[in-house]
């Protein structure tokens, strides 16, 4: 497996990526300026545009909300990646061979491409094939389930022809090597040659979030047809199935603004919860819901450390009532302590599954099957209790025994609180019976030597116990361009750093360096030059405003972003070198009067017969600096 990218590579494929564009597939760009770019933002609902892209600066800014960063940044807040597959992703769009430290291959991207590129081959040629005169059981089976053609379009879904060679040969047209073919899990290899591994079966592409074709799903149809009922991908360089998630790539961006997922188990399921209007659910792919699942779905649901569980997300699970879907829940509720978003459980009636739902009673139902979701401790709870026999006294306390743990197993401690009420009632006991269980069985568990290590320590003041301190005045927001205000001094200010951080080639080392000695009346604007003056040594190279911004304090670092994006006021047809050099030299003029200035003053003030020596100083330092200023002026 491949190590870290090489540094190199991320610089290169960064500056060979045009922002605009990778913005552009998201977001309507219109100009906004010199070499500026705005729009609607995508991270939060606005009617008017305050999200800019900065093309020739590589970055965006949103004076909205404050969402920032470049375009690996937007890569992995769009479509949820980590930052390498954000990287593989852009050095794909643009055909560059990555390469890979730590012992890693010398570039296996090359190889993952072909295999997608395999792989949404065969998908085209799947759909191309449903529509063909031997596709018509694939047809029925879709049609008895309540998909139309443009059901099936929408979800991309094919038929595979009973042939032991017909998507082989059409790929190896393609160009395509039977080794590729093979490792992509397309062919199965044989005593002879390798042979189709779908026949005349339905197809599902399966997707990673990106939206790539990585595998498939294939359900039998024919009664010839002797493998399982649903084969699926084979493991491969680019289809793990327990770190995929079907319709993934379909409810992602819903699943982050509505911060709910809904699991279900099959790819008929999905289909349906889509088309009745339950945009959030996506399936396993031949495999339980587990911690690789928990990770793609965390930062949709706004799932990271420390997170509120009461604002971090909802998943809803659906399960068969059968023995099966029992088994199911009980697997997904040992990974509920993973989460930190709240987890349910909904069950639909008759024990019908979603497809069979909005089948049988339409759209409506299967989004009341969510909305009536039950929380995921209460199910398990009830779940417990249904294996006793509560009419006995034995068989309550029993019960009693067993669901204890599970109530103990709460992490929020006022939920434990509503739970051991609720439980005491459905068994008929006493609150500060079950209580009494419940606490055991978390003494039992070492769940409280957890919590006693997460509640703040009691302090005594001398007069009484004091369990909790008042939380700490909460952190100003640094300064923004939208609070500074906009007289003629800030105003030249704000320009000239915009032109420094946005156009630095144009204004060259040596104009920056005089501008970074320059004093500056905001003296926010002071902090970000002086971020600039000690990053110099970096000038030129690639990432130089990313050293800029790493220089910045952290209260001031959001004013240097705006500085980086916000369009410079500069009127098109205008070279946009003579006015960025033109606005620094403006500044470093307005310096240099003030100091000649001060230095006036103090020769007026100094006695020539008194101090003759300090007097030829100021002297020599006031022609300097007009000839400084001259010099400044003449450019």
């Amino acid at each position: 497996m491949a190590g870290l990218i090489k540094r190199d590579d991320i610089d290169e494929v960064r500056s060979r990526t045009n922002i605009a564009d990778v913005v552009g597939d998201h977001v309507t760009l219109k100009g906004a300026g010199v070499g500026s770019l705005k729009g609607l933002c995508p991270f939060h609902d606005e009617r008017s545009p305050s999200f800019h892209v900065r093309p020739q600066v590589g970055r965006y800014h949103c004076f909205g909300c404050g969402e920032d960063g470049d375009v690996y940044s937007f890569v992995m807040k769009m479509d949820h990646t980590t930052f390498q597959e954000a990287v593989e992703r852009l050095a794909g769009r643009i055909g560059f061979a990555l390469h890979y430290e730590d012992g890693g291959q010398a570039s296996d991207h090359g190889n993952r491409a072909r295999l997608l590129a395999a792989n949404e081959a065969a998908r085209e040629f799947f759909v191309e094939h449903l529509t063909a005169a031997d596709a018509d059981p694939a047809r029925r089976f879709l049609g008895e389930r309540g998909f139309d053609p443009a059901a099936a379009e929408r979800f991309g879904v094919g038929f595979a022809p009973k042939s032991f060679d017909a998507l082989r040969s059409h790929l190896k047209g393609l160009r395509f090597t039977d080794e590729e073919l093979v490792t992509a899990g397309l062919l199965s290899q044989g005593d002879r040659s390798p042979y189709d591994r779908f026949r005349g079966r339905l197809l599902w592409p399966i997707r990673d979030v990106t939206g790539s074709t990585i595998g498939f799903g294939a359900r039998r149809l024919l009664d010839d047809d002797k493998g399982p009922k649903y084969l699926n991908t084979p493991e491969t360089p680019v289809y793990h199935k327990s770190q995929v998630l079907y319709g993934l790539d379909l409810a992602r961006r819903d699943i982050a603004k509505g911060k709910q997922v809904v699991i279900v188990e099959g790819y008929t399921d999905v289909m349906a919860c889509h088309l009745a209007g339950v945009t959030t659910a996506v399936a396993t792919c031949g495999t339980s819901f587990g911690v690789d699942h928990i990770k793609l779905l965390r930062p949709m649901l706004g799932d990271v450390g420390g997170a509120d569980t009461s604002t971090a997300g909802e998943v809803v699970f659906t399960f068969d009532p059968d023995e099966a879907g029992q088994r199911a829940a009980s697997r997904a509720f040992a990974e509920e302590s993973r989460f930190s978003a709240q987890t349910f459980v909904a069950v639909a009636p008759d024990g019908l599954d979603p497809c069979d739902l909005r089948l049988n009673r339409g759209d409506d139902a299967v989004r009341r099957l969510v909305d009536t979701k039950r929380p995921m401790f209460e199910f398990m709870i009830r779940r417990v209790l249904d294996a006793h026999d509560l009419e006995t006294v034995e068989g309550r306390v029993a019960a009693l025994r067993a669901a204890a743990p599970v109530v103990a197993g709460i992490r929020d401690r006022s939920m434990t609180q509503g739970y051991v009420r609720s439980l005491a009632g459905w068994l008929g006991l006493d609150p500060g019976e079950v209580a009494t269980s419940v606490e055991e069985a978390r003494r039992a568990s070492g769940a409280v030597a957890a919590l006693e290590r997460a509640q703040p320590k009691s302090v005594s003041d001398g007069r009484q116990s004091i369990t909790s301190l008042p939380p700490l005045p909460e952190e100003p927001a640094g300064p923004s361009l939208m609070t500074l205000p906009g007289d003629l001094t800030t105003r030249l200010e704000r320009d000239a750093l915009m032109a420094i951080l946005q156009q630095p080639a144009a204004i060259g080392l040596e104009l920056i360096q005089r501008a970074t000695r320059a004093t500056l009346a905001t003296a926010s604007f002071d902090v970000v030059k002086d971020a600039v003056a000690v990053s110099l040594d970096s000038f030129g190279d690639p990432r130089w405003l990313d050293v800029v911004l790493d220089q910045t304090p952290e209260y001031y670092a959001g004013l240097a972003k705006e500085l980086a994006v916000a369009p410079l006021p500069e009127r098109e047809g205008r070279e946009i070198t003579t006015y960025c050099r033109g606005i620094v030299s403006s500044l470093v003029e307005r310096d240099l009067l003030r100091q000649k200035a001060d230095l006036m003053g103090q020769f007026q003030r100094t006695d020539v017969k008194v101090e003759p020596e300090r007097h030829r100083e100021l002297q020599r330092r006031l022609v300097e600096v007009e000839a400084e200023r001259r010099a400044v002026r003449a450019e």
